[in-house]
């Protein structure tokens, strides 16, 4: 775990009751698991790895989970959404690396899903692997492709022997080891809310592979943070991306979680993105309720779902996870060097908050 503050650490004004991790394991059955590949220097320096995301614990990963997704900007990769589009499910874990390295997520996914379920995967059903990726090439030597089947395999087998309700890394973890954000150093994030509604309380909780953003773009609780901090930037223009995988306990149907996933953008829009011409902006949300057991399942299949009345809690709580889980990307991530001695630094926690939290009295 990074000891860096947290943005609520830092006490930023943000809105919304978080989970008691603040995490996308909130969320029950949810857990996470990484491999982080860190090595070597000049032409050759690995700056990259892989996140595992299990929606259901390892034995249950059969069970379908209602799912939808939407492409803000469609320059990146999230395998599987034909599918998840169509039908409105989907099985498995959610892998996120590099884009040089989706290949061998896909293959070493699918390979895992095939181990663990003999009996019928490969025999009667077969793998379509969501996996998902952003571009590390400025600190990580991606075309190297040093991310292989067994480091998949390690990060997916990292997330299953994962107990329950666990706080996440972040930062320069996993898939998000080489990636930055607003120029700054960026990487894995996460956050969470609690979701009251007139049917009961539920949880939902965002993680972000951060990529993304101009500098002079980045605001942070409405204060032009990245305009004030221009030191250190990077490139004329954006080069990045940014995925997002959203879960929740809250029960929902396929066409609501689609309009959940359409609400991601503006979650990462409250950071200042307008989601750029060159960005891969693109986002899944599911719903870990409407346990169907096993597919295919009965012939006939019931679901209980929220009234579309009550979903604007469920978008609020949508926007702002996504929010602070990139804020936490960007805080839980140290200054890094990378491929051809550059340097790119983290964002300094106490400047941010300088900038953003205005004391009682002060003038804005």
């Amino acid at each position: 775990m990074s000891s860096r503050p947290r943005a609520r650490e830092l006490a930023l004004p943000l809105p919304g009751v978080p989970g008691p991790w603040n995490a996308i394991t909130d969320v029950p059955g949810v857990r996470v698991g990484y491999r982080t590949l860190i090595s070597g220097e000049d032409e050759h320096a690995i700056r990259t790895g892989v996140t595992a995301i299990l929606p259901r614990a390892e034995g249950d990963l059969l069970h379908p989970v209602l799912a939808g997704s939407f492409s803000m900007n469609g320059n990146g990769e999230l395998t599987g959404c034909h599918w998840i589009d169509e039908a409105g499910w989907f099985m498995g874990p959610i892998t996120l690396t590099n884009t040089c390295s989706l290949g061998i997520a896909h293959h070493a996914t699918a390979r895992w899903m095939l181990k663990t379920f003999p009996d019928v995967m490969g025999e009667t059903l077969w793998p379509l692997p969501v996996v998902g990726e952003t571009f590390d090439g400025w600190l990580n030597d991606i075309a190297g492709q040093h991310v292989t089947e067994v480091d998949v395999l390690a990060a997916i087998e990292a997330a299953a022997a994962t107990p329950a309700f666990k706080p996440v890394a972040e930062g320069n973890v996993g898939g998000g080891t080489g990636m930055i954000a607003y120029e700054f150093k960026g990487g894995t994030g996460t956050s969470s809310r609690i979701v009251r509604t007139k049917a009961g309380e539920y949880t939902l909780g965002a993680l972000v592979q951060a990529n993304h953003g101009r500098r002079s773009w980045l605001t942070v609780c409405g204060a032009a943070a990245g305009r004030a901090m221009p030191e250190d930037t990077l490139w004329p223009s954006e080069r990045g991306s940014i995925i997002v995988i959203l879960a929740t306990d809250a029960p929902l149907e396929p066409t609501q979680l689609r309009r959940v996933a359409k609400r991601i953008g503006i979650g990462i829009g409250r950071g200042g993105t307008p989601s750029g011409n060159n960005s891969g902006d693109i986002f899944l949300a599911f719903s870990t309720a409407n346990d169907s057991g096993a597919f295919p399942g009965a012939p006939l299949r019931r679901i209980e779902a929220l009234s579309d009345e009550a979903m604007d809690d469920v978008f609020m709580a949508a926007v702002e996870a996504v929010e602070e889980a990139v804020l936490n990307a960007m805080l839980g991530a140290e200054t890094m060097v990378g491929r051809r001695g550059r340097l790119v630094r983290a964002i300094d926690p106490e400047r941010l908050k300088s900038l953003v939290c205005v004391p009682s009295g002060g003038a804005a």
